[in-house]
């Protein structure tokens, strides 16, 4: 059954109109895109409930939200396509979640692995289903207007509530002071303005209006409150891929000026990286450097070492107390109380093993690089943008986890990147000329 907006007569003109089925699947990804970006309860306060809550554990509420949305999209995608639908899940995505529900078989925490691979499941069926039902260029459309909303309800919460503000007391010391705006912590918020400064950047190159050159500006004024380092040196490395898979998209003399520059490039950050190696192996031998995140890479690495190939299970990492894979390697009480391993890579490591990680490689890395590649040969700002979007979520877990992470923005947004891409592929078919969505 076709999806497209059909026209009905009208006297003497025919005017668009769109079936209900249409409109009830807008409102799930529109509800989707709320759970994850806007959550259940913005602007809470970071007391031990609220971060259990964030964690998901026993969160009846969350877990009706995200099943009822996931109904209604699917749903309404098998009405209107039937399984075909279902292909907008890529194999080796699929695959990967498999292997993560199969870990629940050595878990050490079983039942926490099966209920985070349903979330995850749910997630990751929920984002891809939506964009590539509701339309590439539409979905974006509708995630940059919930963009606009949280970017200027972010600025008015920090002059109004205290809430938005890490205060006094936290938990985290040395985050007092640093805005968070309506999330629970300022390295979300931080990741959340950063990828709407990558939207309101292509928005603003492809519309030219001084409106989305001024949100560009209030989302990296707002990523600098928050003090997020990650997502501030991570922002402007994606923006320089994505002028490069610019740069090279265009063929003949500027596909060689790109490659020239990034071999440069490469050269001189190993050259770099050789004449400093001796500061660099100081600086990550010292646990304290990071913000505690040495001493975790090298338990993570330590366990990788003892537990290669299956791993502690999906889900085991964090937030599972004395039972979390590092406990014993680290000798600090507090690792029973982190929330992530700051490092996607290493975390995926940890929990299904070297054998999952290769295939969430193939599934997060090699297979939407193969899209993009595809995609340059008939590149526009929306390619270029979904790009610069996939980049930013694979450098910002070097230092985060993103990858497999429940409902958190940056995972999600790197979902809806790859889905757009793949998306827009199919609907413009053929090298289009320049415009903006």
């Amino acid at each position: 059954m076709n999806m497209q907006p059909r026209t009905a007569s009208d006297g003497a003109r025919a005017v668009p109109y769109r079936r209900f089925d249409s409109w009830l699947l807008d409102a799930g990804y529109a509800a989707f895109l709320l759970l994850i970006f806007v959550t259940l309860s913005p602007l809470a306060a970071r007391d031990a409930a609220t971060l259990a809550a964030h964690a998901g554990e026993g969160d009846v509420l969350r877990q009706i939200a995200f099943l009822s949305v996931f109904a209604v999209i699917v749903g309404c995608a098998l009405w209107t396509r039937g399984f075909a639908a279902l292909r907008a899940v890529p194999i080796m995505l699929a695959v990967t979640l498999v292997w993560c529900l199969a870990s629940a078989l050595w878990s050490i925490e079983p039942d926490v692995t099966l209920r985070r691979v349903v979330l995850a499941v749910v997630i990751v069926v929920s984002a891809m289903v939506a964009v590539d039902s509701v339309g590439a260029e539409r979905a974006l459309r509708m995630w940059r207007v919930l963009l606009i909303g949280i970017l200027v309800a972010n600025w008015v919460s920090v002059f109004i509530l205290p809430e938005a503000v890490h205060l006094p007391g936290d938990s985290e010391t040395d985050v007092i002071g640093d805005w968070r705006g309506l999330y629970v912590h300022k390295n979300i918020a931080g990741a959340v303005s950063a990828m709407s400064a990558i939207v309101f950047l292509f928005s603003a190159l492809g519309t030219k209006r001084w409106s989305d050159w001024l949100l560009f500006a209030g989302s990296i004024g707002f990523l600098i409150m928050t003090q997020s380092k990650s997502s501030m040196g991570f922002l402007g490395l994606a923006i320089l891929a994505g002028a490069f898979y610019r740069l090279i998209g265009r063929g003949g003399l500027d596909r060689m000026i790109g490659v020239v520059a990034a071999a440069l490039l490469l050269v001189v950050g190993g050259g770099f990286a050789v004449a400093n190696w001796d500061a660099i192996a100081h600086l990550l031998q010292d646990p304290m450097q990071f913000t505690g995140r040495a001493a975790i890479w090298q338990a993570e690495a330590r366990y990788i070492g003892d537990h290669p190939l299956l791993g502690a299970g999906f889900g085991s990492f964090a937030d599972t107390g004395a039972r979390s894979p590092l406990y014993s390697y680290m000798g600090e009480k507090w690792i029973g109380t982190i929330s992530h391993g700051h490092s996607g890579y290493l975390e995926l490591a940890v929990t299904v093993g070297l054998i999952g990680f290769a295939l969430a490689m193939i599934a997060l890395i090699v297979q939407p690089l193969i899209e993009f590649a595809r995609a340059a040969t008939r590149q526009t700002l929306f390619t270029t943008l979904t790009f610069t979007l996939f980049i930013f979520v694979v450098l910002h877990n070097v230092m985060e986890s993103d990858f497999l992470e429940g409902d958190a923005p940056q995972w999600v947004a790197f979902l809806m990147a790859i889905a757009m891409v793949r998306g827009h592929q199919r609907e413009t078919g053929t090298r289009e000329a320049e415009r903006w969505p």
